[in-house]
């Protein structure tokens, strides 16, 4: 079946987004040159460019025109800033383990919390990060091919994830908890905590290209961390 017209304008932006080739602030072509450039009533460009800025991706002016919108990722309250980036900036020393990265298979509840089908093969990858040679967290982190599709071929050690990630797939959307858990006995060993320590853990689902990109689990001890936010 063939996506609606609105879809492949919808399409055609975030691929220009995508690129590059727009960036935050640029405006986009007006409703006419883009009826004229897909053949199609302004309606149906104007419910495409309606969604988008519903979902934050354009900003409409009046009498101005349409806008690449500030990703809404940056409103939130846990930044969607790499773990790297913020040891660094405590004048620390960064460093990270990779404990696996390959193909996985997602079960009934990835797929549905992926928006994906049962059993659709989805990248699958551990990572152990380091402060000062004390690990920090462990990142547990499934990724949807769609968007990132040479994501297993990456060093993990040089980048992080959420770096590479931020790079290819240009985030839409964040949903994200953060509760206090009981770790496993691998996480705690990993982590090397108390067996009573809890673990702070940030649970986190991004969207790019209209898609969920990423699910992550990010597990930290309890008494080496603490989440830190602003509006």
């Amino acid at each position: 079946m063939n996506a609606p017209a609105y879809q492949g304008i919808k399409d055609f932006i975030l691929a220009r987004i995508h690129a590059g080739e727009w960036a935050e602030g640029d405006q986009v072509p007006s409703e006419n040159e883009l009826a004229r450039e897909f053949n199609v009533a302004r309606m149906t460009v104007n419910r495409a460019l309606r969604e988008l800025t519903s979902e934050q991706v354009l900003t409409r002016v009046q009498g101005s025109g349409t806008f690449v919108a500030r990703p809404k990722y940056e409103s939130t309250l846990v930044a969607i800033r790499s773990i790297s980036d913020e040891i660094v900036a405590r004048g620390h020393r960064y460093q990270a383990k990779v404990l696996h990265i390959g193909a996985s298979i997602a079960d009934a509840a990835l797929a549905e919390e992926m928006q994906v089908s049962a059993g659709s093969p989805v990248f699958h990858s551990r990572v152990l990060h380091f402060e000062n040679d004390e690990p920090v967290q462990l990142e547990e982190r499934w990724v949807n091919p769609a968007v990132a599709p040479e994501y297993a071929l990456q060093d993990f050690t040089n980048t992080t994830p959420n770096q590479y990630l931020v790079r290819v797939a240009p985030l839409q959307r964040v949903e994200y908890r953060i509760e206090a858990l009981a770790a496993d006995g691998d996480t705690r060993e990993l982590l090397t905590m108390d067996e009573r320590e809890p673990c702070l853990v940030l649970h986190r689902r991004t969207w790019s290209q209209s898609q969920v990109a990423s699910i992550a689990n990010l597990w930290h001890p309890g008494s080496r961390y603490r989440f830190t936010g602003h509006f």
